[in-house]
């Protein structure tokens, strides 16, 4: 199994705002006072920006906007629906925001397979919104696909049980965790995984203060260092500026590039940056207005395509 993809698929911002049905628990979401049509202008200038920038190191990017018949202004973030697989199976994932469950699009897996992609199974975990269960994706969980670890900060959009039924469908061994964010003086479960970690095939980047529980801290990183992984620990401050919110992905050359934002990017220390650097290169985008209206960075834009091809 690999670590990292050279394929990534994602969606083109259509409508874009701060989601009010997500503001209730994503802290890192802020309004921005500006005109709708400015901001969508915006967001779509970033979003392009991105996928030049990555398409520019030999990343496969497909490209495909967003449904602009239904009011999706969460849709850049894919990576919440769904996963793909080098098994060929495909995950589908229930979402606590009902504006957001209207991203999921079958013509998504129509477009992978017109590619040449191959899709032997669909595991979808979408009936347990019935229930108010939710796990979102690769933003609730961080999956070591090598290692077949998979990890967990528990919260209102990540439920312990359906991870680990995940787990048992998809072969993973889950590490379960919380991890908490200062609001107004109170801790609160941070709303998704992928903003405080986030695990390379060499490094793992990991923002240890926020795992509140000095066992469950322990043991995060006693598995990390157990693959041999080096550890960049980065601080809430760090964390805030959506340094967590990181992905490896391969280039030209099978070259890895640990591709971040650039306010992730200026909030690393010369001495992390160098240990990055020790195993992959940064790629780094301008992504302001999705990170302060969509409360997401990198990461969240990019859906990682596994999928054998035919």
């Amino acid at each position: 199994m690999k670590q990292t993809t050279n394929t990534l698929l994602m969606i083109r911002p259509v409508h874009f705002r701060a989601n009010e049905d997500t503001a209730g628990d994503n802290y890192f979401q802020k309004n921005l006072d500006l005109p709708q049509k400015e901001l969508l202008k915006r967001a779509q200038d970033e979003f392009d920006n991105f996928v030049s920038q990555l398409r520019s190191v030999g990343v496969q990017v497909i490209v495909t906007d967003a449904q602009s018949e239904v009011d999706v202004p969460d849709a850049h973030f894919p990576n919440n629906w769904i996963s793909f697989h080098e098994s060929g199976m495909v995950g589908i994932y229930p979402m606590l925001a009902p504006s957001r469950r209207l991203e999921r699009n079958e013509e998504v897996l129509s477009l992978l397979e017109d590619k040449g992609f191959t899709i032997t199974e669909i595991i979808d975990y979408t009936a347990a919104e019935e229930e108010e269960l939710f796990l979102e994706g690769t933003g609730s969980m961080i999956l070591d696909r090598e290692n077949r670890k998979a990890y967990a900060a528990i919260s209102q959009r990540t439920d312990e049980d359906l991870f680990v039924e995940f787990c048992e469908d998809f072969e993973y061994t889950p590490i379960v965790f919380t991890a908490n964010q200062e609001i107004e003086g109170k801790l609160m479960p941070i709303y998704h995984t992928n903003v405080m970690m986030c695990v390379g095939s060499k490094l793992a980047v990991v923002c240890s203060a926020s795992i509140t529980d000095k066992k469950e801290r322990k043991n995060v990183m006693k598995q990390l260092k157990s693959d041999a992984k080096e550890l960049i620990d980065i601080s809430i401050a760090q964390m805030n500026q959506f340094a967590g919110n990181m992905l490896e992905v391969r280039g030209m050359g099978d070259q890895p590039y640990l591709v971040m934002s650039t306010s992730a990017f200026n909030s690393l220390r010369g001495d992390q940056i160098s240990a990055i650097e020790k195993h992959c290169r940064i790629l780094h985008a301008d992504l302001e207005t999705i990170e302060i209206c969509g409360g997401g960075s990198a990461r969240c834009m990019m859906a990682e395509v596994f999928l054998p091809k035919s």
